[in-house]
């Protein structure tokens, strides 16, 4: 068998730089030394091994495309010029390949070259992960969610990640994926977390060329430029046995403005998939824009209902106060009369049960006319006629009107006060119709034995007056409506009391909500403003 490995027509493979081999039927014709190098195999070993015997030695992932692929191009048909795969190097470890395909130096031949693409396939496994991230960061509601993501994704392509919050003049540190002992090196000099660490971009130089020129800092030697920030944190990231690694530094831009920085590091960054990792920046800052858009959306479509939910409520009340009108025309009356009926009945000697069936009777008739008078409370105007006024001594005399009064059955009620609250300028009249409402409601929730309590504290928005049951409370489905005239969940109630509160505190410019207690019950919550010198003064 002639030795065609020694012919002159293969010998200027030997020269070049890249591995190649010439193939001919099922056997390689001649290695050039790059290759053999490479795969750690003599020439006579390639040239007498058959086709199978090297793809399964050399390539074992890919043998299960590569033989029928082989086989086609044996047969005629057209395959790629141009192919990927996985071979297995000297010392057993895989590296990826470009293998090129082109016409040998005689008829039949076959000439195969090959180039590591090991850092090509990175970047497309780094696109891939980047484009699925990109995706799921559309689908992110807020704005931690899009950046815990964003550091996630690149610290699985194995990078160092950390977002760089810009408040002001200073960075600060959002998510991030470092390596913990460099974590805790920082920590230890700053000697706080470092999410408590607030870094002036002045101690960054290159910072501001990146978000003037709008354009990302790649950094080939990332320890070495940090050597030249005035910064504990970079002393501590810096050793002189730290190999070298690359970095870039992002800028992320939202509506226009910058917001942060994506800062990348890692011994398999690239120039080109920094230049990925740019054009990413660009999409996360894409995604807080997003969140932005949907918290807006959000935001209008809550006030417009409930500006929708105040012109229902305004026309609701307009069609009660004209039948309001006619029923304290046509109801009152008669009730005035059956009044007058009974108080003459009772200077009668009756029997006992002539006695009772008044009595009764006056109760039903003064309910009635109660009921009379809430509905025409509820559909009034409203006129406040505000004055300086102390919320904690109102409280403290609503809480005494009813313990005199003995309308509590039972029912033990308290209040806490903060103390040096200040006053507030508010109807006097109204807010106690008010307060009174909502603990009535309390005590008629309660069960006998239970406890109300009722809190005046200071909160940022003004005062805050609190009334705590212990009674079933009130369900979220309910608490939409408790407030709706007539609405009510007791067999007894008018659905009334809830809907004045409501009226009496939107007069005053202030809000009324209900919630779950802790430990069971409701608990109703009415905030008032104060006046814009006594706000200002408290901060």
């Amino acid at each position: 068998m002639e030795d065609v490995s020694d012919l002159a027509e293969y010998r200027p493979l030997d020269g070049l730089p890249i591995p190649a081999l010439v193939v001919r039927a099922d056997r390689v014709i001649h290695a050039n030394p790059a290759l053999l190098t490479v795969l750690g195999i003599g020439l006579e070993e390639v040239c007498t091994a058959t086709r199978s015997e090297l793809l399964a030695r050399f390539v074992p992932q890919d043998r299960s495309w590569l033989e029928p692929l082989h086989e086609d191009f044996q047969r005629g048909e057209s395959i790629p010029d141009t192919l990927w795969m996985r071979v297995r190097v000297a010392g057993g470890q895989e590296r990826t390949w470009c293998m090129c395909r082109g016409a040998g130096p005689r008829p039949g031949d076959t000439l195969l070259a090959f180039r590591d693409a090991e850092g090509e396939a990175s970047m497309r496994r780094l696109t891939e992960a980047l484009a699925e991230t990109a995706s799921e960061l559309m689908r992110c509601r807020d704005e931690r969610a899009v950046l815990e993501t964003t550091v996630e994704a690149l610290h699985r392509q194995g990078f160092f990640v950390t977002v760089m919050l810009l408040e002001g003049d200073v960075l600060v540190h959002g998510p991030m994926r470092q390596d913990p002992v460099v974590v805790a090196a920082a920590e230890q000099r700053y000697g706080c977390p470092l999410q408590e660490v607030r870094i002036p971009c002045s101690s960054v130089p290159h910072i501001a060329e990146v978000f003037t020129r709008r354009k990302a800092a790649f950094h080939h030697d990332f320890h070495r430029a940090l050597r030249h920030f005035n910064d504990l944190e970079v002393r501590a990231r810096t050793r002189s046995s730290d190999p070298i690694i690359r970095a870039l530094d992002a800028p992320i831009y939202v509506e226009g403005e910058p917001h942060g920085l994506l800062s990348v590091q890692g011994e398999a960054l690239t120039p080109t998939s920094a230049a990925t990792l740019e054009l990413f920046a660009r999409h996360v800052g894409a995604a807080l824009e997003n969140v932005n858009h949907h918290r807006l959306a959000a935001s209008r479509l809550e006030e417009l209902s409930r500006l929708q939910a105040e012109r229902v409520a305004q026309e609701r009340l307009s069609v009660l106060g004209e039948a309001a009108g006619v029923v304290a025309h046509e109801v009152r009356n008669p009730l005035g009369a059956i009044l007058n009926a009974v108080a003459v009945l009772k200077r009668d000697k009756l029997g006992p049960v002539g006695s009772s069936a008044v009595e009764m009777l006056e109760e039903e008739v003064t309910r009635l006319d109660a009921m009379v008078r809430d509905l025409l409370d509820v559909v009034r105007p409203l006129e406040p006629r505000p004055r300086p006024l102390h919320l904690g001594e109102l409280a403290r005399r609503t809480v005494e009107l009813f313990q005199e009064r003995r309308q509590l059955g039972g029912v033990r009620l308290s209040l806490e006060e903060e103390p040096d609250l200040p006053s507030l300028c508010a109807d006097e009249t109204l807010l106690q119709l008010a307060l009174e409402n909502l603990v009535r409601n309390a005590v008629q929730s309660s069960p006998s034995g239970g406890q109300v309590r009722v809190t005046v504290r200071r909160v940022p928005e003004g005062l805050c007056l609190t009334v705590e049951d212990e009674g079933p409370g009130v369900s979220p489905a309910d608490a939409q409506r408790v407030f709706e005239p007539f609405f009510t969940t007791r067999t007894t109630g008018t659905g009334l009391g809830l809907a004045m509160v409501r009226r009496v505190v939107l007069a005053h410019g202030g809000t009324v909500s209900v919630g779950q207690r802790q430990g069971g019950g409701a608990r109703f919550a009415l905030r008032l403003p104060l006046p814009p010198a006594k706000v200002s003064g408290g901060s």
